[in-house]
């Protein structure tokens, strides 16, 4: 045990649920709200100080854990019950240690929590891995944050030496012998980080495409969003599965973009393209980058990089290599990356980046962070509609990754009621008008997860 290292004391957790102002359209599924699951747990040093840190995510079943025979409900309950057997589990490990050693010991053990909850569920189909990585990820992310609270640092410039002992070769194996964490983080976040916008398939683009105004203040339309947020990136969700819809939503909103960007002056935006798995193969992909090409080129070169298109499950879908596309634009893994295996199959597959997410737990987010840069891919932080305390996670990682060039932060435009409170804590965060996201509020203590007097 080092003088530095931690040890559980108390955990507890709470659920809240919130409406979106607007339903967001996700893998053919329109998804109107969303249940929070908030973390706290009470750590202590060895001198016997202690600290509360604080984690937040949404619960998205409908992300984690897609079912053709499943309902909503029931596979909501089934990262309610994966949440709770986390809790369990960070309960009862009674051992000391850094956060990433004590985080990656629960990880080792979310196999054993969904069949658990599968069982327990009755459930017709078992839960992924993925899901109980969502609902561990708040646990995940208050450890991290208590054990900066007790050493009274940023938990950033707690990755080092004098908190971390040993190289990644104990997490990643041999090939990461001398390997460490902190060659592959910021100690202190970047100053600002461009905001990626989403484009919904059921957000209209400009004033004819609203067919019952919500008159609430807030934008409504992605031509009104442009100069509201100043935004200069746009991620664009599509079908898939029908590549003329998918060409035709594209050049819809460069020809929106561009009225509105040359109202405003500003003459460079990009996009990123989100298929959610739905491109039947490769081939598709190809067909519709070259039927965008064709159509609009001036939309086929602000393209910055595509999310995962076809299938998540790699091991079933070998035959869907990514090489060709990825040498036009880079192409991301996203659903699939769970582990290193993983992640190491996509490369292989062609796949050239990876997306990081708050949700998948910030220590296998910096695990999957120093690997992916090892390999010398291209990383992204994308979202999960992350309100409040889990925004600031999620910005957290984006901002303290290197190569960071944007953060994806929706939750503005579904469920801002979930940020309100947080907004004077961090305004750089959830107050944007040039289009970039201010990172000051993120030195520390801990994560900056503290919630506000009233974090609803």
């Amino acid at each position: 045990m080092r003088p530095t290292d931690m040890r559980i004391e108390r955990v507890d957790f709470s659920t809240q649920d919130f409406a979106y102002r607007t339903p967001i359209k996700f893998g053919g599924t329109a998804v109107d709200k969303a249940t929070l699951l908030t973390a706290s747990i009470v750590a202590r040093l060895p001198d016997g100080k202690t600290a509360t840190g604080w984690g937040s995510m949404p619960l998205g079943n409908v992300w984690s854990f897609p079912s053709k025979i499943l309902e909503y409900g029931q596979t909501l309950e089934a990262l309610r019950l994966c949440g709770a057997l986390a809790a369990k589990t960070w309960r009862t490990l009674n051992e000391w240690g850094h956060p990433m050693e004590l985080g990656h010991r629960i990880d080792q053990e979310l196999p054993q929590i969904v069949a658990r909850a599968t069982e327990t569920l009755e459930l017709a189909e078992p839960i992924p891995v993925l899901a109980a990585m969502v609902a561990n990820s708040p646990f995940d992310a208050a450890v991290h944050d208590a054990y900066g609270k007790l050493h009274g640092a940023s938990t950033w410039k707690c990755y080092g030496p004098d908190h971390l002992s040993g190289d990644l070769s104990s997490f990643l194996g041999d090939e990461f012998q001398g390997e460490t964490l902190v060659n592959h983080i910021r100690p202190t976040p970047v100053p600002t980080l461009p905001l990626y916008h989403l484009v919904g398939a059921l957000d209209p683009l400009g004033k004819t495409d609203v067919k019952t105004p919500l008159g609430d203040g807030v934008p409504e339309t992605l031509e009104d969003w442009i100069p509201f947020n100043g935004l200069t990136h746009l991620k664009i969700k599509l079908s898939g599965e029908d590549v003329g819809w998918d060409v035709e939503r594209v050049s819809g909103v460069e020809k929106v973009a561009a009225r509105a960007q040359a109202a405003r002056g500003q003459k460079q935006w990009q996009y990123s393209l989100d298929f959610n798995e739905k491109c039947p193969s490769a081939e598709s992909l190809l067909e519709f980058l070259s039927k965008l090409k064709e159509k609009s080129p001036e939309a086929f070169t602000r393209i910055a990089y595509i999310e995962q298109p076809t299938k998540r499950d790699l091991r079933g879908d070998r035959a869907n290599r990514m090489h060709r596309a990825s040498a036009l634009v880079p192409v991301v893994i996203d659903e699939s990356l769970v582990d290193l295996d993983s992640l190491r199959l996509a490369r292989e597959m062609g796949y050239t980046g990876a997306a990081l997410k708050a949700c998948k737990g910030q220590t296998q987010s910096l695990l999957m962070a120093a690997a992916a840069r090892k390999w010398g891919m291209f990383l992204c932080v994308q979202d999960l509609t992350c309100p409040g305390m889990s925004m600031v996670q999620s910005a957290g990682l984006a901002a303290h990754i290197p190569g960071m060039s944007a953060l994806e932060a929706n939750a503005r435009q579904y469920m801002p009621a979930a940020n309100s409170a947080w907004e004077k804590h961090h305004p750089g965060l959830f107050v944007v008008r040039d289009g970039l996201i201010r990172t000051k509020s993120l030195k520390g203590p801990g994560l900056n997860t503290e919630p506000p007097e009233d974090p609803a």
